[in-house]
């Protein structure tokens, strides 16, 4: 019994103390509004908000964004604003049709962060701030289901090594 016991404990420890090892590089980024209703050669201005952890503003970030509509690729720089975590940018598309949108965080590896695209020229519905990405930020991870996966086989693997020592070394009834 105490051994089953010892073994509980170190399954737990593992599921447990690996998630914590593999946690820390990533943030969530939101945006004031979309360029939803944004006209060609206007101004989108727009607040973003980079959230380690989707709770602490980072600061001292140097976040971008980049626009596509099918070769046509332009990058623009956001600056800090006075409220730490909020960058503020303005982006202008030089032509109607559909683009994407992609925010870099500008934390550490600098994550991209993939919005819905939008159609630019076209008439707006009501815009509003636009949703926060879940690019590693809640939710399910298949990542960390494979971690805590891979814990258990290698603690069921452990607990039959061992249970098959103990076997082979119990002294023989004579």
């Amino acid at each position: 019994m105490r051994r089953v016991l010892g073994i509980a404990v170190s399954i737990l420890a593992v599921l447990v103390v690996a998630p914590a090892a593999f946690a820390g590089g990533w943030a969530t980024v939101g945006l004031s509004s979309t360029p939803a209703g944004t006209q060609p050669g206007e101004p989108w201005k727009v607040n973003m908000t980079v959230l380690q952890h989707g709770e602490t503003p980072l600061p001292g970030l140097q976040p971008t964004i980049t626009i596509r509509n099918g070769d046509a690729t332009k990058t623009f720089a956001a600056k800090p604003t006075k409220e730490t975590g909020v960058y503020a940018a303005s982006v202008t598309f030089p032509t109607a049709g559909k683009w994407t949108y992609v925010v870099n965080d500008g934390f550490m590896s600098g994550k991209a962060h993939t919005f819905p695209a939008v159609d630019i020229g076209a008439p707006a519905a009501a815009t509003g701030p636009a949703a926060t990405t879940d690019d590693g930020s809640g939710g399910v991870s298949w990542m960390w289901l494979a971690l805590g996966g891979l814990a258990f086989l290698l603690a069921a693997l452990i607990l039959v090594v061992r249970n098959r020592r103990d076997h082979g070394h119990q002294p023989q009834a004579a």
